[in-house]
């Protein structure tokens, strides 16, 4: 069981962090700072630089403190929490990936959730360091807080379409 959580810890933790690294630089695939400040704002965010370097920032700091296994509730809670805000720009297209839907987002959240859920396994800084908490419990916070956070990012960052604006 070790063995399988550690491949899900890296799989989920890096892919998280290197999403993360795609929006402050040119690594990966990104289009840099500037590129991930050109997405948020088409997405219909504010705060330019400062929401795609904090973005960026939790993606890599939850993605590795996650494949690390390293005080995975909140790693976890970070991950969702920026996952979240992934979601409702994808919500509008529907479900499926394909169609640029939120799938992808949806399977990190609910993985996120179920490491946080089991615990990050005997293989896991959290273990060697003695940090491993009985987890079952954690599932629950973990997800509350986390699509509490990114809902909350959303409502403050996210521009509200004026409706006069509509009309015209």
């Amino acid at each position: 069981m070790d063995t399988g959580i550690l491949i899900l810890r890296l799989l989920v933790g890096l892919l998280v962090a290197g999403h993360g690294v795609q929006k402050v630089s040119s690594h990966l695939g990104g289009r840099g700072l500037e590129g991930g400040t050109e997405e948020f704002r088409a997405d219909g965010f504010r705060g330019g630089v400062l929401t795609a370097l904090a973005a960026g920032g939790g993606q890599i700091g939850s993605g590795l403190l996650l494949a690390a296994g390293l005080l995975t509730p909140l790693a976890a809670t970070g991950a969702v929490g920026v996952m979240t805000v992934a979601l409702t720009v994808k919500w509008h297209n529907g479900l499926w990936v394909q169609n640029d839907g939120y799938e992808y987002p949806l399977v990190l959240i609910g993985t996120a959730t179920a490491l946080a859920t089991t615990g990050p396994g005997a293989w896991s800084l959290d273990a060697v360091l003695g940090l491993t908490p009985c987890s079952a419990w954690w599932g629950a916070p973990v997800l509350v807080a986390g699509l509490g956070s990114g809902l909350l990012a959303r409502l403050l960052l996210h521009r509200h379409a004026d409706p006069a604006a509509a009309g015209r």
